[in-house]
């Protein structure tokens, strides 16, 4: 006889893919339609099970055994759309054969952003400042040459409007 006790159930991802292989949905199935699938050939496992079920069906999906789409998991197969997106791999290029010429379309994209430095590059001089003159045109408190503050300006509250009728006292 068997040495396994009936009360165990199989692992979260198996009971994943016997839900997806019985309901048999072209589009996939979602979350809620495994769940039901599971309650009602394992009856009511526990109050986790819905924590546990969400966890397994990410993991899964994190590892590529299913593929998520339009709010459906199924597994992936050849007739399965490509993943989009971040994770999705490169198109497979053909090698050019032997003695062809690299044309615009087949060489390497262009880098983007700022190209790195050239370390073997002399380094480049910088343009000396003239040393202010004391008590010339451009000496100011705040080291400025156009004798204006750096910076925005302060704020400047508006004073209130002072009534003369509102000042007297009433008696």
């Amino acid at each position: 006889m068997a040495t396994q006790s009936f009360n165990q159930f199989p692992s979260y991802p198996e009971m994943i893919y016997e839900a997806l292989d019985e309901l048999n949905q072209e589009g996939g199935a979602n979350k809620s339609s495994i769940t039901k699938y599971i309650e009602t050939k394992y009856g009511d496992l526990n109050e986790d099970h819905s924590k546990m079920l969400s966890l397994h069906l990410d993991n899964m999906k994190q590892n590529g055994d299913l593929i998520f789409l339009k709010n459906n998991y199924m597994k992936p197969g050849p007739d399965v759309p490509a993943k989009r997106g971040r994770g999705r791999p490169p198109k497979p290029k053909a090698p050019l054969p032997p003695g062809a010429v690299e044309s615009v379309e087949s060489a390497p994209p262009k880098p983007r952003g700022r190209p790195r430095k050239d370390p073997n590059a002399p380094p480049t001089s910088k343009k000396p400042k003239p040393a202010p003159v004391p008590g010339g045109p451009n000496s100011t408190d705040l080291g400025s040459t156009t004798g204006r503050p750096r910076g925005r300006p302060r704020k400047v509250r508006p004073q209130p409007a002072h009534d003369d009728d509102d000042d007297v006292e009433e008696s």
